[in-house]
């Protein structure tokens, strides 16, 4: 589900892994379960983090109790606090974590959805994730090339292009949405990427998987680059 994606760019440095959580984790129930006494926004405020951490997975729709909480969330100037540091740390880790050979050989992948482009328009129209998405209103919405870049993904991406990275767009969409894709991206003002790759008729997440290894890094390797980020 594209919700599991809106900040999970932001935890690239996290190393916590807590382990699988049941997709039909409940907060009401679990709070209950472990009698606390906590208020309904630490709850949610963990169900979000541990969205972002990939611990709670598979899940279909935000729970209800937490929708409100999430919505608020997105459209805070804490998520947008969060993202500048978040792209502040990438900018940072870029700089001390590899040499750059500067011979044109170096390479760096971006997602596009809740990564270069935002969905919160649509999931603001739809419930914020309280709806189980609706995948051809998705597309529709998709088709029409109107996502917004997010502000600090896009100063990250110009950062990479101006030092001299082939910069290379993979993407869960499918085939049949890569001209508004590009169109939006475009529109948007990201330009000079590589290449873009998105899915054909498989969606399992070990499918993307083996998409990715088939075809984005031998994409990188006929397009000259030997180092990818």
């Amino acid at each position: 589900m594209q919700m599991g994606k809106l900040l999970g760019f932001l935890l690239l440095f996290s190393s916590l892994c807590i382990g699988f959580v049941s997709a039909d984790w409940n907060i009401l129930n679990q709070k209950r379960k472990n009698g606390v006494g906590s208020s309904l926004k630490n709850y949610c405020e963990s169900w979000r983090i541990n969205v972002e951490l990939n611990n709670i997975r598979g899940f279909e729709v935000v729970p209800e109790e937490c929708v409100e909480y999430i919505k608020k969330y997105m459209t805070s100037s804490q998520y947008k606090a969060d993202s500048e540091r978040a792209i502040e740390e990438v900018i940072l880790y870029l700089s001390h974590c590899c040499t750059m050979k500067g011979d044109g050989k170096d390479a760096w992948i971006f997602d596009v959805d809740d990564t270069l482009l935002s969905t919160v328009p649509y999931y603001k129209k739809h419930g914020f994730g309280g709806r189980k998405l609706n995948t051809t209103s998705m597309e529709a919405w998709m088709g029409e090339s109107k996502a917004p870049a997010l502000e600090h993904s896009f100063k990250l991406f110009h950062e990479i292009k101006d030092r001299g990275l082939k910069i290379f767009l993979i993407s869960s969409r499918k085939e049949t949405l890569r001209s508004p894709t590009v169109d939006n991206l475009i529109k948007a003002g990201y330009h000079g990427w590589t290449s873009l790759v998105l899915r054909y008729v498989c969606s399992s997440t070990t499918m993307l998987l083996i998409l990715f290894n088939f075809s984005v890094f031998p994409l990188i390797q006929r397009h000259g680059g030997s180092q990818a980020f």
